[in-house]
């Protein structure tokens, strides 16, 4: 180990203690529990990033160029001196629910945006590793950043719900689905009005998926991956959390009514319409009745 890292171990441990990064470990360890027990994120499955560089001061990112780095394959210059934590690659939610620090890691991109530092509270131990779709979060958060977005947080879950409904035929198009969806409950087109992207199926990890998710997030909140999962972005990890939930609430309503043997009415073109509207949080005003013969 060498004498500067030595020197950079009480910053490390002051990270990982910071105050301000309370409220965060509070949100993981109470949304990974839900999405453990959900049945989202089974054996490693679900990961998630947050840029938190807006907690550190100039003076605490500089002492993190010390640690550990690691090259990157693609460079992300927007992505320069900004630090995310993420969770860890092989870590299990119900681990992260009891235990969040333990499972999640430091990752710090450097000025030039090709490589990133590992933080880590004790330097010189490599073995806590970022979620092996570390690229894919960092090309999503570029792209949260070009676009001035105030969302900090992406989030990816294997919504039952939502992979079910991508297993019929029918539901095998952006359309499709979101015609679906926002029919099911007033809640998701409010709080959703642009719907989900989705992207056909495609093998995970690829490169592919990832241009196909990114180019998904320009016009939605949420992209949805047939038979497999679903990725979202919002300025809160239970902020994302909500987005995933609303959306799979619309599922479950859809296959509740099919299981009675029925076809769901849904919302019509005239509701769906009046309902955006009204602007989440607000209560619309409606016409008084007229009761006068």
């Amino acid at each position: 180990m060498s004498g500067k890292i030595e020197r950079q171990i009480s910053p490390a441990n002051d990270i990982f203690q910071k105050n301000e990064l309370a409220a965060e470990f509070l949100q993981i360890s109470a949304i990974a529990q839900i999405l453990w027990d959900r049945g989202w994120a089974e054996r490693n499955a679900g990961n998630f990033s947050i840029n938190v560089t807006g907690l550190f001061t100039t003076k605490e990112l500089d002492c993190l160029s010390f640690y550990p780095f690691f090259p990157l394959v693609k460079q992300y210059p927007d992505l320069a001196r900004t630090l995310f934590l993420l969770s860890g690659t092989g870590t299990r939610m119900r681990d992260m629910a009891n235990n969040p620090v333990e499972n999640v890691c430091f990752v710090y991109v450097n000025e030039s945006g090709s490589a990133y530092h590992l933080i880590d509270e004790n330097p010189g131990d490599t073995s806590a590793r970022p979620t092996s779709e570390l690229p894919t979060h960092l090309a999503i958060q570029q792209q949260l950043l070009q676009k001035k977005s105030p969302d900090k947080v992406v989030l990816h879950a294997h919504v039952t719900e939502l992979i079910a409904l991508t297993q019929l035929a029918q539901f095998t198009s952006e359309k499709a689905v979101n015609s679906l969806l926002w029919g099911m409950h007033p809640e998701t087109i409010l709080f959703l009005p642009d719907g989900v992207g989705f992207i056909p199926y495609t093998i995970p990890g690829t490169e592919s998926i990832a241009m196909a998710t990114l180019k998904g997030f320009e016009n939605h909140k949420v992209v949805l991956w047939e038979k497999h999962g679903c990725m979202t972005v919002a300025r809160t990890l239970s902020e994302a959390f909500d987005n995933l939930d609303i959306l799979a609430k619309s599922s479950k309503i859809y296959f509740l009514c099919k299981s009675t043997g029925q076809e769901p009415e849904g919302l019509n073109n005239l509701q769906l319409k009046e309902i955006r509207e009204y602007p989440p949080g607000e209560t619309p005003v409606f016409k008084k009745p007229d009761f006068s013969i």
